[in-house]
């Protein structure tokens, strides 16, 4: 595969020698947080006009609290079988508001959001290649227990040194010690890594407060609060990542 060109490094980041980058939101949605994507699934699976934005909201994170409590998810799931799984999970929850939603409607709203996912992943393979060449990476995730299965699924595992995930660690962004177990692996000072990911909150303070170069990949997060923040390294494509270093 060929590489894309590179433009001349930004002041500030030409000492970077490797790179940490988060999973979900930053490679599988462009910066989206997860819960439109899925929101998209729904209205794609039928089921605007019959559950509100803030009752699918509801569901949404009474299915991340029970797939943190309960183990759903098992290691070998691709992300596919993880949505499946997910998107159940939802389902009960929307069906306990008295809302119909049928097992095809989930079937539907889980593949929507792996064809999804994928668009993203081949968005950002070029990247990834690109800078696979020039750095030792690392990926730092909040995630299930999975993530290898899922990178080896969208045939990306390759391009990462190692994994660092919260569920087998047991520590979760906002946590910087997640992000110092990344840079601890690519053995470097932290000036010397520069850390991509979606959220402000949970990847770009934290590896700031490390001392890390930045990158904050923007799309429409969770909160208004969230959209109005602003950095001043701020992207709004993966491909954008180039241009700083």
């Amino acid at each position: 595969m060929e590489s894309i060109e590179y433009q001349k490094p930004i002041q500030g980041m030409q000492d970077v020698k490797g790179i940490i980058f988060d999973y979900g939101g930053t490679l599988d949605t462009r910066g989206v947080h997860w819960s439109e994507v899925i929101w998209d699934g729904y209205r794609h699976a039928g089921m605007e006009g019959h559950i509100t934005k803030e009752q699918f909201r509801e569901a949404y994170v009474f299915a991340e609290r029970e797939l943190a409590r309960v183990r759903h998810i098992m290691p070998n799931d691709d992300f596919l079988a993880l949505m499946r799984k997910k998107i159940v999970v939802e389902a009960h929850a929307v069906r306990q508001m008295g809302i119909a939603m049928t097992n095809e409607q989930c079937d539907t709203i889980a593949t929507y959001c792996d064809r999804s996912a994928r668009e993203c992943i081949e968005e950002a393979r070029p990247v990834l290649e690109t800078l696979h060449n020039r750095f030792p990476m690392m990926l730092v995730s909040n995630f299930y227990g999975n993530i290898d299965s899922v990178l080896r699924a969208y045939d990306i595992r390759r391009y990462f040194k190692g994994i660092i995930e919260s569920s087998v660690v047991g520590i979760r962004k906002p946590n910087p010690t997640l992000f110092r177990l990344g840079v601890d692996a690519l053995e470097l000072e932290s000036e010397q890594i520069l850390v991509v990911g979606d959220s402000l909150r949970k990847d770009i303070e934290p590896a700031e407060s490390l001392g890390c170069h930045v990158l904050w990949l923007k799309g429409k997060g969770w909160t208004t609060e969230e959209d109005a923040q602003t950095h001043p390294h701020t992207i709004t494509s993966i491909c954008q990542v180039l241009e700083f270093i």
